[in-house]
């Protein structure tokens, strides 16, 4: 067949592996992490992300300002910032190594280390998603504990999920889809190599030298059960 199981499963799994890591970036540069819509001026919304606070008017367009120290951040949102460029880091060395062990990609007809460079490659990329995931659900999880806070006034504004976080949620899926089909097909056997043995049965019989009795030369099939 022109393309294997294999190779399609590899394909697969590298393409999963490209939109999850570019979700992964629009969800880093993404400021709505949180949102606050305020009561007292419905046209009025605050949007709040890893790298600044924006404020959204009908009238006045949106208004943003970059957070001026890292210090000043809640812990959730300096351990996002890390872990999010780390996953990208880890994802785009993930896609490389990838691509390199691909069945399509010539490398010297190396199957061995191609098949383990998809095993490393498909590792990244799990790890990818577990950077990605981890921060944007402990992002999560502080919006929903500081909204069900009953320490808090009813009339102070509650931070509520953005859309971003819905996006990092699907670009950590899409990453781990990828990853774990890139490890599987490195589990696989490759299909395009024959056995030795299937090679040995199928190969024309070899020619051997008769005895030379009239100056002449002939070539004869060696007999299957001769032993060298």
């Amino acid at each position: 067949m022109a393309y294997s199981f294999r190779g399609a499963v590899q394909l697969g799994g590298l393409l999963l592996s490209i939109l999850g890591w570019v979700c992964s970036c629009v969800t880093t540069i993404l400021p709505q992490w949180k949102t606050l819509n305020l009561d007292l001026n419905e046209m009025e919304t605050w949007i709040s992300g890893l790298w600044e606070a924006c404020v959204s008017q009908d009238e006045a367009g949106t208004v943003c300002k970059a957070f001026e120290s890292f210090l000043s951040l809640p812990q959730e949102l300096q351990v996002a910032r890390i872990l999010m460029v780390a996953s990208h880091g880890l994802g785009l060395l993930g896609l490389l190594l990838s691509a390199l062990g691909l069945e399509c990609f010539q490398f010297h007809r190396a199957s061995v280390i191609k098949a383990r460079l998809c095993l490393l490659g498909g590792a990244l990329e799990a790890s990818a998603s577990a950077t990605t995931l981890f921060p944007v659900s402990w992002v999560a999880y502080a919006t929903f504990q500081d909204f069900w806070d009953d320490s808090i006034p009813e009339i102070v504004p509650r931070w509520e999920f953005g859309d971003a976080l819905f996006l990092g949620w699907a670009a950590g899926l899409f990453l781990a889809l990828g990853g774990i089909l890139l490890i599987i097909s490195a589990c696989l056997g490759n299909e395009g190599v024959s056995s030795p043995w299937t090679t040995a049965a199928t190969a024309p019989p070899a020619c051997v030298p008769t005895e030379e009795t009239d100056n002449s030369f002939h070539l004869t099939p060696r007999p299957v059960n001769q032993v060298i």
